[in-house]
């Protein structure tokens, strides 16, 4: 059975097409990887701003309750 010479030609286009389906598909799957890489670099930095944040307010309550004390101190009061 011969097949018309337009339909060959068809046959290659349609391959040929294909391919660079699959040549975009494979872009975009590896962009894809490289943001999911950047956003979890991105997750573990706010994490450890996070970790600090908590650090420095446990700090900055610990200064509080000295303040406190000295206040009342300087007020005259009796240290707790």
């Amino acid at each position: 059975m011969t097949m018309p010479v337009g339909i060959e030609r068809k046959v290659r286009q349609l391959d040929n097409d294909v391919q660079s389906i699959y040549e975009m598909l494979a872009e975009i799957a590896a962009t894809q990887r490289r943001q999911g890489n950047r956003l979890t670099e991105i997750d573990d930095r706010l994490t450890g701003m996070d970790s600090k944040l908590d650090e420095t307010r446990g700090t900055v309550t610990g200064m509080d309750g000295k303040l406190e004390t000295i206040l009342g101190l300087l007020q005259g009061g009796r240290p707790d």
